[in-house]
């Protein structure tokens, strides 16, 4: 009996054994780390003489690269994230770099004093030497190019760092986890810093650039590194008056025009001054028309009157999109705008682009930055006119206008406008909300409120709306004549009334006039803003600047 139960425990044990061992090949295959190498370049994403570009410890979709031993980085990549003055002028294969007081020009023949071309150009795309693009900004930049796979990280921060030493040495790995694959092998007491600490693991940078997952048993005692940033921020020089602004635009459309100027200002009082709409575009190659006047200037400087010429952009024949983006064509314009200011005495210069298209918005802040240039070596005033801040102007980049220009203005009118929805030309609240969020963008001793003296009258008939825009007189004469009965409105801070007329049509104004004005006036004072400016001189009743400039 007994012999025949051996073989059978045998079997058993042996199949026992085989199983044990199978729990244990299993538990080994489970648990035992890996040392599995990384695949460097699909984990960076990079591959030949591509460098993979990490931005404050974060691994970019774009990649730098790595030529004459330099690592270049991408120009689009720069504006959008790190410094957006770096300006690329396609057409001309161009680098321009403004400065407060004068600009820096580059292209792919233009080297460094070691003889290493700034620039890499690669289809459409222009690359930029990190050593260049840290000259101009306040950035830290440590490359790693001695490897097959080349890194490069930039940080934007001077924060002290927490540095861990490591106590025991080990892998780097991918994720966290022992079976990923080992991106680098760090010996005791090497340094890493740590990024993210998660339960058993820990996402860390290494001193020789890799990013990776350690276990957080490893790390050790740590030692803080303070960096200290040696770069010198460049300072814009603004020209600003030593009082409040009170601006009226003064509609010029021919030089006979010019003349109206002295019954204009008749009975005002408080203005220090007067933009002319005096310089019009007229085509795509920087050509402009003038209508300045020396008797005009010299006669509002005999009254202590200050004169910002004004700029526009509203001729058909324009794409500002077109003329902006020329580095060449820019300059024309500029080299024309300052001789013809310095030709009349003219103060300053005041820009009203209006309805640019978004993709002439990086053109156009260059255009601002370079003018602004020309304007504080001459001591001339720069001043830029703006819709109210919304989601479909943020490409006018009014943080910028409030570093390089000297005021921008906030015209805070056509709330409702001719081929849009009915309603008020300037409400209360549009008033304070488009200060409120341009202070948010610019310092409110650059910005001025721009206030209308005009309103508009709806009509609505046959389902079919449409206004015209009439001045303030013009306005209070319809009333009266129409004997519109008038409603103050808190909410907007205006009277409104209605007319219907016999043809079935209904009429619709929300009146501006010296109440509304005085509460705009008292909200612009009230925001701290440099002054406030009026559209337009001619439009008002006589008695209106006693309100505004009680």
């Amino acid at each position: 009996m007994m012999k025949k139960i051996v073989p059978v425990l045998i079997a058993i044990g042996l199949a026992l054994c085989a199983f044990i061992g199978y729990l244990g090949y299993r538990a080994v295959q489970k648990y035992w780390p890996t040392k599995e190498p990384a695949d460097l370049e699909a984990y960076y994403k990079v591959s030949g003489q591509e460098t993979a570009v990490f931005l404050n410890n974060e691994l970019q979709e774009e990649t730098a690269l790595f030529q004459n031993n330099q690592v270049y980085l991408p120009v689009t990549w720069i504006n959008a994230l790190i410094n957006e003055r770096f300006y690329w002028d396609e057409n001309e294969q161009l680098l321009v770099y403004a400065l407060p007081d004068s600009i820096v020009y580059a292209d792919a023949e233009t080297k460094s004093s070691g003889g290493t071309p700034y620039l890499q150009i690669v289809g459409q795309e222009a690359y930029l030497s990190a050593d260049l693009v840290a000259s101009y900004t306040d950035i830290r930049v440590a490359s790693y190019t001695g490897d097959a796979v080349k890194r490069i990280f930039i940080d934007t921060t001077w924060d002290a760092e927490d540095w861990n030493d490591l106590k025991r040495g080990g892998a780097i790995r991918e994720r966290g986890g022992v079976k990923s694959p080992v991106v680098a092998q760090e010996e005791k007491g090497a340094a890493v810093l740590v990024l993210e600490e998660m339960d058993r693991w820990c996402r860390v940078r290494t001193e020789d650039g890799h990013i990776g997952y350690v276990e957080k048993r490893r790390l050790g005692e740590g030692d803080t590194i303070t960096y200290v940033s040696t770069f010198e921020e460049p300072v814009y020089e603004n020209i600003s008056m030593d009082e409040k602004v009170c601006l009226a635009w003064h509609q010029v459309t021919s030089a006979a025009a010019n003349g109206s100027i002295e019954a204009y200002l008749e009975n005002t009082n408080g203005i220090n001054v007067i933009s002319p709409t005096w310089f019009s575009l007229t085509d795509n190659e920087g050509n402009f028309t003038s209508l300045a006047d020396a008797s005009y200037v010299e006669y509002l400087h005999e009254r202590g009157i200050q004169v910002w010429a004004l700029l526009d952009n509203f001729s058909g024949d324009v794409q500002t999109e077109v003329l902006l983006s020329s580095t060449s064509t820019r300059r024309k314009l500029i080299d024309s705008l300052i001789s013809e200011v310095l030709e009349y005495d003219i103060d300053g210069l005041n820009l009203d682009f209006e309805s640019i298209k978004p993709e002439a918005g990086v053109h156009y802040i260059q255009f601002i930055r370079e003018l602004s240039i020309d304007c504080r070596a001459n001591g001339i005033i720069l001043s830029v006119d703006n819709y109210v801040p919304s989601a479909y102007t943020e490409f006018y980049d009014r943080q910028e206008q409030g570093i390089v220009a000297d005021y921008v203005i906030v015209m805070a009118y056509d709330e409702h406008h001719a081929g849009g929805e009915m309603g008020t030309v300037s409400s209360l609240s549009y008033v304070q909300n488009g200060l409120a969020n341009t202070m948010e963008m610019v310092p409110k001793e650059k910005v001025i409120g721009a206030v209308p003296l005009y309103t508009r009258i709806w009509t609505v008939k046959d389902g079919e709306t449409t206004s015209r825009a009439v001045g303030m007189e013009a306005a209070q004469e319809w009333v009266e004549e129409n004997q519109v009965e008038l409603e103050w409105q808190d909410d907007l801070g205006q009277y409104y009334g209605e007319l219907e007329g016999e043809d079935g049509s209904v009429q619709y104004i929300w009146m501006e006039d010296a109440r509304s004005l005085a509460l705009k006036a008292e909200a612009v004072d009230e925001s701290g803003a440099a002054g406030i400016a009026f559209w337009k001189l001619g439009f008002e009743p006589d008695d209106i600047w006693d309100v505004v400039n009680p």
